[in-house]
């Protein structure tokens, strides 16, 4: 009997994985995949290979860890396998929520046996990190170039030891734009020199052009530059025998006929048999910006990406597609979802909203996540110890169990899907007695909250779940005995954050200052379609 009951157990864990990997699969399985090949919120793509190996790495803004590391062996199945930035500085400052501020567009490069990764900061400027491994340990970061307004960096090692840097401005900070400069770096490229040359000013014709990466090609320089704004832009390419210019372009990728909105901004790649391929993202408001590839082939030294269906020179992007030929086959791989809990290590799917602070909470090994019911703002909005994650897919449910220990009143946890609109289920303490209810809060310079009539709940230990529909429209219910679930409040559209995709996770916090605080032992995160 007890064998039969173990096997019983390993068959339903074997099936619940198979279910979650599901949610967002690009590999179809024969030969071919289809795009989004991430179905998430990883913008500002930039990928390298080494050897065999490719690593992306992508924008973070807020979200700590920041600069995540994810690997893949055919550029179609990915997973994260760790991240570049354990805390972001200065700390003082992303101790607390910036939404919106902190890592923007990087760039990821392998030099002389190391990877390095340029990231700005636009309030503060870029930064260079680097390690032996894509793992870990990353070095501390460095401001290799100081100044406001400084964005999208990505550096060229050339082929006589010299090394150059091109960088865009963000115009909320250093009131230019659309436009971008050359500069030359040490050959270490930890110091980054005040000689920029304007290389193109995109007013006339490329609207906010910006994002650029740095390459060499058969004696030409080229970037690649997205320009036309986010979602309704476009990918150009400059080309140059010279370094500093003058530039020649011309665009490359566009929507045409597609419904692929915007699609540029990212990182060309060849394969170890010699294929060139193309990542950049799309905008999916809610969903955030998600990772599509493109076939690339050059012609009279010129990229040519995606397929040019209306015959007009320009490329637009493929659905459907033959992978890439990396000369072996690998097995399907997605990104990290669900989280049972039982390492005692955090699931790499999770971020925190600021640099993360002892008491916000601990992995066990004990079999569950053990956060702290935290004074923290005077809203949810600005708490920066939410656990949460990206949207994996356009449909996901997710449903997470857990124990509820207050031990102050007004202390509170639950489940939130996270963004400029926001709506969470929000387990409460009051007087001694547990409350739940569903709060929905707006962001506009200010933030207004609304809820239903609280339910009194006889137990501490309950299951929230969230159903995500086409159109990121949010379903709530909870449960129990994960069997019974009842709805409770209204739908709810879900909203991207400040430059993010709206993300789904975890709460607890409290209103009151003691020495001592509640905590909520969450036994299992599961995303299932």
């Amino acid at each position: 009997m007890k064998n039969i009951k173990i096997i019983l157990f390993l068959l339903s864990i074997f099936c619940f994985q198979k279910n979650t990997a599901q949610v967002w699969t690009p590999d179809n399985g024969d030969g071919t995949y289809t795009n989004p090949i991430i179905h998430a919120d990883y913008s500002d793509p930039d990928v390298v290979r080494v050897g065999d190996d490719y690593y992306m790495t992508a924008s973070s803004f807020n979200c700590i860890p920041g600069l995540p590391i994810l690997h893949s062996k055919d550029l179609v199945n990915w997973k994260i396998i760790s991240y570049a930035l354990a805390k972001q500085p200065p700390f003082e400052t992303y101790n607390s929520v910036q939404h919106g501020n902190g890592v923007w567009a990087p760039s990821i490069n392998y030099h002389n046996n190391e990877f390095y990764i340029y990231y700005p900061d636009p309030d503060f400027g870029i930064y260079m990190i680097k390690a032996k491994k894509a793992e870990g340990p990353w070095s501390e970061p460095l401001l290799v170039k100081a100044g406001v307004g400084l964005i999208d960096p990505s550096p060229l090692w050339d082929n006589d030891g010299k090394a150059y840097l091109v960088h865009a401005f963000a115009g909320s900070r250093a009131q230019i734009k659309s436009l971008l400069v050359v500069c030359s770096m040490n050959p270490d490229g930890t110091v980054v020199n005040n000689d920029e040359v304007m290389v193109i000013d995109g007013h006339e014709s490329e609207g906010t052009i910006e994002g650029p990466k740095f390459y060499k090609r058969n004696g030409y320089y080229y970037i690649f530059a997205p320009a036309g704004g986010v979602p309704t832009g476009w990918q150009t390419v400059l080309r140059s025998k010279n370094v500093f210019g003058p530039y020649e372009k011309k665009k490359v990728l566009e929507q045409g006929s597609t419904a692929i909105n915007g699609p540029h901004q990212g990182a060309w790649v060849t394969t170890q048999t010699g294929e060139d391929w193309f990542f950049h993202f799309q905008d999916k408001g809610a969903y955030g910006r998600i990772v599509h590839l493109q076939p690339m082939k050059w012609v009279n030294d010129w990229p040519v990406m995606g397929e040019d269906f209306d015959k007009n020179g320009i490329g637009e992007p493929v659905t459907t597609y033959k992978k890439p030929n990396v000369g072996k086959k690998y097995p399907i791989e997605v990104p990290a979802t669900s989280d049972e809990f039982n390492e005692p290590k955090l699931g790499l799917q999770w971020q925190w909203q600021a640099n993360k602070q002892t008491n916000f909470g601990f992995p066990t090994s004990l079999g569950y996540l053990n956060l702290f019911c935290n004074t923290t703002t005077k809203n949810i909005f600005n708490a920066p110890n939410l656990l949460l994650q990206k949207f994996p897919a356009e449909e996901f449910t997710a449903t997470t169990k857990l124990t509820f220990n207050a031990r102050l009143n007004g202390e509170s946890t639950g489940l939130i899907v996270m963004g400029l609109d926001y709506s969470y289920l929000n387990f409460k303490n009051e007087n001694g007695k547990l409350y739940l209810n569903q709060k929905t809060g707006t962001f506009d310079k200010t933030v207004s909250e609304t809820e239903t009539k609280p339910v009194l709940i006889e137990q501490n230990t309950i299951y929230l779940r969230v159903k995500i529909s086409k159109g990121a429209i949010c379903s709530f219910s909870y449960s129990l005995d994960d069997k019974n679930y009842q709805t409770i409040g209204k739908d709810f559209t879900a909203k991207e954050g400040k430059w993010i995709g709206a993300k789904v996770g975890l709460f607890a916090l409290g209103e009151i200052i003691k020495n001592d605080s509640g905590n909520v032992a969450v036994d299992w995160f599961r995303v299932t379609r």
